[in-house]
């Protein structure tokens, strides 16, 4: 590449050469001063920056305008704005205050502004809040060590979300398959489960109104085939017939096979519906058969949600993995990919990573929740609470049958079924509920759920159920009876 200097040469030698075949005109030594003093002036001139704006000032009222003009219309939104919140309450742009019993859709476990996940944040930003993952950091290990203490885990990975525990979950079983010699390995998942809006993970998810518009060839990410959730007979039919390798494959020197087994201990999205003990023991049985791994995900119900620490607890089996996220952070944004025995040794050095993942600063918020959990006996008020909320719902819908059906879930993970002939959606009774001060949210189109954080309180339990009651009474029109 030239120089300045060397075009600064090249244009006097090529100017000198022309005027020794004729006399310059006052026009070429003008153009000759010209061309030099553009190419010494860029030896002195500096480039200025482009001004960068200021981020606006937003008040409460001009966030929804703002939202339409700047935000991608991926969410459907009620229309509220929240600014502020505290414990189980939630305070609206026009003063209103709210029972949060969506919590960020079971997230935040703690409730808002927790002082102890406060503090752990606040402290860990004045000393280092990300460093690369080339180095070792104390928060991290802290958060391992806690993970596998209290789970049958042996090793842990960490990402930034749910989705991406479960990206990392699907790698872990494709290389264990792929080692055990499947060139074509299969992840069994359950219709109706969902794992994540990620390619993969949406791929594994068996609900197909998900899928459309993001096949290839009408395809999603191969490798995935679903089976009903709870059903043991088509779960072993499913298992005996993807562990039989296709001749056409054969041919290829193809071998298929099921690389896993990979389930909600209880489905969330898919309407709040909890494993069956036979159908995970099923599976855990077909994955001893042949190596395979089950793997469980926990993104939503983990954390103490249902009454335990894990889902799996819950159903008397042992995962090989499982996945975290939601609760773990208490919402600050940290998941969680946990493997034991041969799974824990599946991926090695470059194989998987993540920038953020296990940053000190999420690492941080996710000891400060652990923490919170074993010194207050958490899982204790989550048991009592959750069968106190059971018990109120189940006494709403009896009184109300022409709204709602069953009530079913874990812990404080619960759900209730709205009826065909209701004559509202699950949607539309949690915006009748949010009229009468109560945030929901709906699993499905036909169940309400609900996920307050896992402080709740006796007394804010049963003002959530009041105000559950009004939003039904109103659309049965006063009662049934």
């Amino acid at each position: 590449m030239f120089t300045k200097k060397t075009v600064t040469a090249l244009l006097l030698m090529s100017l000198g050469t022309a005027a020794n075949a004729f006399t310059p005109s006052s026009s070429s030594r003008t153009t000759f001063s010209r061309l030099y003093a553009t190419v010494e002036d860029e030896k002195t001139t500096t480039k200025k920056a482009n001004v960068v704006k200021p981020p606006p000032t937003v008040s409460g009222e001009d966030a929804p305008r703002m939202f339409e003009d700047n935000v991608y219309k991926t969410y459907g939104r009620y229309p509220l704005t929240l600014i502020s919140g505290k414990g189980c309450t939630v305070t609206s742009s026009e003063n209103r205050t709210y029972l949060d019993f969506v919590s960020g859709i079971a997230t935040c476990a703690l409730g808002h502004a927790n002082e102890e996940l406060s503090k752990a944040v606040s402290d860990q930003m004045n000393k280092v809040h990300h460093v690369s993952n080339l180095y070792y950091t104390p928060n991290q290990a802290q958060l391992a060590s806690w993970l596998c203490e209290n789970s049958v885990a042996d090793k842990a990975f960490f990402c930034n979300s749910g989705a991406e525990a479960n990206e990392g979950a699907i790698k872990l079983a494709r290389k264990h398959g792929s080692n055990r010699g499947l060139t074509d390995p299969v992840i069994i998942t359950a219709i109706n489960s969902f794992h994540g809006r990620t390619l993969a993970a949406i791929s594994a998810t068996g609900q197909p109104k998900y899928h459309k518009g993001f096949t290839y060839g009408g395809e999603m990410v191969p490798g995935f085939d679903y089976i009903p959730y709870n059903d043991v007979e088509a779960l072993k039919a499913k298992f005996e017939e993807l562990n039989e390798t296709p001749e056409e494959l054969k041919a290829q020197g193809r071998t298929r096979g099921v690389a896993a087994i990979m389930l909600e201990a209880l489905q969330g999205e898919g309407g709040i519906v909890p494993g069956t003990k036979e159908f995970f023991s099923t599976a855990r049985s077909l994955c001893d058969s042949t190596g395979a791994l089950l793997m469980c995900d926990e993104v939503q119900v983990g954390m103490g949600r249902s009454g335990t620490l894990w889902g799996y607890e819950n159903l008397d089996v042992e995962p090989d993995v499982f996945t975290s996220a939601k609760a773990l952070g208490g919402g600050v944004p940290i998941g969680a990919m946990m493997a034991r025995g041969e799974a824990a040794t599946t991926l090695g050095p470059g194989d998987h990573a993540s920038t953020y993942g296990g940053n000190p600063l999420a690492c941080s918020a996710a000891v400060a929740v652990a923490t919170y959990i074993s010194e207050h006996n958490l899982l204790q008020n989550v048991i009592d609470r959750g069968d106190q909320l059971s018990a109120g719902l189940a006494a709403i819908a009896s009184k109300y049958p022409s709204v709602l059906g069953d009530v079913r879930g874990w812990g404080l993970l619960k759900g209730v079924v709205v009826k065909e002939d209701a004559g509202c959606t699950a949607g539309e009774l949690v915006g009748d509920a949010m009229k009468e001060g109560l945030l929901l949210v709906p699993a499905g189109t036909a169940v309400v759920r609900f996920v307050p954080p896992l402080i709740v309180s006796e007394g804010e339990i049963e003002e959530a159920l009041d105000m559950f009651e009004k939003a039904v009474a109103n659309r049965a029109g006063g009662g049934d009876a």
